[in-house]
């Protein structure tokens, strides 16, 4: 057994819930480690993602291009769980590309080995709901936010929540995330507030 990679399983187990020694040991056995230089590309629009993916050090960003403007979705550093949630679930092309902002470390489950013990371990396909469960839910907020807050009350929940992405992340990923222009972004980030 790796230890590592059971390091990792604890630490997913211990965000969704409690997995007995057998299945943790299962899905050990099913992680691949991937090791990536900043500026790469995880996963290229048209591509398949073919994995849940668990950081475990670095900056990852999924967006997408809508009329050659990179627009971002959402952001993953250490402890967070990413993945393309339509072409996971139907294994169909993604509209999403995955970056790495910084040299990034991530362990991914994969579709298939995942699908596969899921089949025989119903302790593991409650495992995968509650992934998802939680990944859908992320999904929610950033949509109501985007529906009902401005971008001042955007830019502040995000440096509440995620105060690591406003450290770390360049200032055009994080407007575009936000929905503001880099300009009014810098407003807000230059209040004091800022950590």
């Amino acid at each position: 057994m790796n230890t590592t990679y059971r390091k990792v399983i604890d630490r997913i187990a211990a965000r969704t819930l409690t997995l007995t020694e057998k299945n943790r040991e299962k899905l050990s056995a099913c992680l691949e480690r991937f090791e990536w230089a900043k500026n790469d590309l995880l996963l290229r629009e048209g591509q398949v993602c073919k994995y849940i993916w668990f950081v475990d050090q670095g900056m990852i960003r999924l967006f997408y291009n809508k009329r050659g403007k990179d627009l971002t979705e959402h952001f993953a550093y250490e402890e967070g769980i990413f993945l393309s949630l339509e072409s996971f679930f139907r294994q169909i092309p993604s509209r999403l590309i995955i970056e790495a902002l910084e040299p990034t470390v991530v362990y991914g489950l994969g579709y298939e080995k995942l699908h596969g013990l899921m089949e025989t371990e119903p302790e593991i396909e409650h495992f995968y709901c509650k992934i998802l469960e939680n990944c859908l839910i992320l999904s929610q907020q950033k949509a109501d936010a985007c529906r009902f807050e401005t971008a001042g009350e955007r830019y502040h929940r995000l440096l509440q929540e995620h105060p690591e992405v406003v450290k770390r992340a360049p200032l055009i990923h994080i407007a575009s995330h936000l929905g503001m222009s880099p300009e009014l972004s810098l407003i807000h980030i230059s209040e004091p507030t800022r950590p």
